[in-house]
């Protein structure tokens, strides 16, 4: 679809009369990170994912960065161009970031949400001057060597890097990750220059499930506490040895849990 003279990539299942989820992806993955929530949610929601704009297989961005309200603005489109008038959100990380900024522009749009990963903080200065040069060699390189191995290390839990039943799972996100063109850039500095939205967390009156691994350095399990604390309706689902994607670490556990959760609102 065309939104802001941009083209991004919808997958959309289109089931007439269920209820939607609309999925909204993490930084270096994209909308095929819910894959497995799609099956499971077969024949009881319509699911629609779109991949954000510069990432996935949406058009490549213009500019140096494409900051987060901008993603709120293109997922607004989303929903019009889809006559979507009431959803439940489910989002990883960044996801998260755009999610927040919407239910609070749209909240007659929001039924409920599923944080993954997420929260509504800015980055510390000690992050952004850690995190500021990553964007820089993306631009130049892409991924590869150390740069590879620290995405890695964020996007993925210790226990989960360490475990062989999970093996197939880091190996073929991996390779997703390594083969991300330096195009990705504009979209890092948007993720790590957000602004705080912790002030809007108050006003954002759904149902929301949170769920913090507690192995996530990208966004701790204290920045999914204040989350919780900042929402009026917010239950949290911490969970062991699960690093910063909780919906590909543990998806016999997640999975049903959000779709349960969902389905009761």
């Amino acid at each position: 679809m065309a939104t802001q003279q941009l083209d991004l990539f919808v997958e959309d299942t289109g089931e007439a009369g269920l209820p939607t989820l609309l999925c909204l992806h993490s930084l270096f993955l994209d909308g095929r990170m819910f894959d497995g929530l799609a099956a499971a949610a077969a024949g009881t929601f319509r699911v629609v994912r779109p991949d954000f704009r510069g990432q996935g297989r949406s058009a490549p961005a213009d500019g140096k960065i494409v900051d987060m309200e901008t993603c709120a603005d293109d997922i607004e489109a989303v929903l019009d161009h889809l006559a979507l008038d009431r959803v439940s959100v489910v989002a990883q990380s960044m996801g998260g970031d755009v999610a927040i900024r919407l239910a609070a522009r749209r909240p007659d749009a929001i039924a409920a949400m599923v944080l993954l990963g997420s929260s509504a903080r800015d980055e510390p200065q000690e992050n952004l001057d850690a995190f500021r040069p990553i964007a820089d060699e993306v631009a130049k390189h892409g991924f590869a060597g150390e740069l590879y191995e620290t995405t890695m290390q964020i996007m993925f839990g210790a226990t989960t890097r360490a475990n062989p039943e999970r093996a197939d799972i880091v190996e073929h996100w991996g390779q997703q990750i390594a083969a991300l063109p330096p195009a990705l850039a504009p979209a890092i500095r948007g993720v790590v220059e957000r602004p705080s939205v912790v002030g809007l967390l108050p006003a954002i009156d759904v149902p929301v499930l949170v769920v913090s691994g507690e192995e996530d350095i990208a966004r701790p399990p204290a920045w999914a506490d204040e989350v919780v604390a900042g929402l009026p309706r917010a239950e949290l689902l911490r969970l062991p040895g699960i690093g910063h994607s909780p919906i590909l670490e543990a998806p016999e556990t997640v999975v049903p849990r959000v779709l349960g959760f969902l389905a009761a609102v």
